[in-house]
């Protein structure tokens, strides 16, 4: 077996890969029982996915046909840079929406820290 089989088969190992970690967030989203858990599943499970995937067709068409794709390399940024803020985003606007926790939720730390900040903004206000 030369390196050349070996080097995509690493790719193919790494799209594979991916596409488990794009099933684990499936299944997430199926399984948990409000957005911020199904965001999480979504955010974290899925960019690692679709990093793992994308530098898996990187290393395969580089080794394969010998071109080096901007566009792949790109597309690894952009998801490795938006995934997690856009899912920050959408949960921080649930939560200031007031979307209710999971039933089996047993704290929320973030209510103290929102709270103390109104408190904040109205001594201001007021002075």
């Amino acid at each position: 077996m030369n390196v050349s089989v070996m080097i995509e088969y690493v790719g193919a190992i790494l799209i594979f890969i991916g596409s488990l970690f794009a099933v684990v967030s499936a299944i997430g989203n199926i399984r948990f029982p409000d957005v911020y858990t199904r965001s999480h599943a979504a955010t974290k499970s899925s960019t690692l996915g679709v990093l793992l995937t994308l530098t898996g067709a990187l290393i395969y068409i580089l080794e394969s046909q010998n071109y080096f794709s901007v566009r792949l390399v790109l597309g690894i940024v952009f998801v490795f840079l938006t995934a997690p803020v856009s899912g920050h985003l959408v949960t921080r606007a649930a939560y200031r929406s007031k979307v209710k926790l999971a039933d089996i939720t047993l704290e929320d730390d973030l209510e103290e820290v929102i709270h103390g900040e109104k408190e904040e903004l109205e001594e201001d206000n007021t002075n």
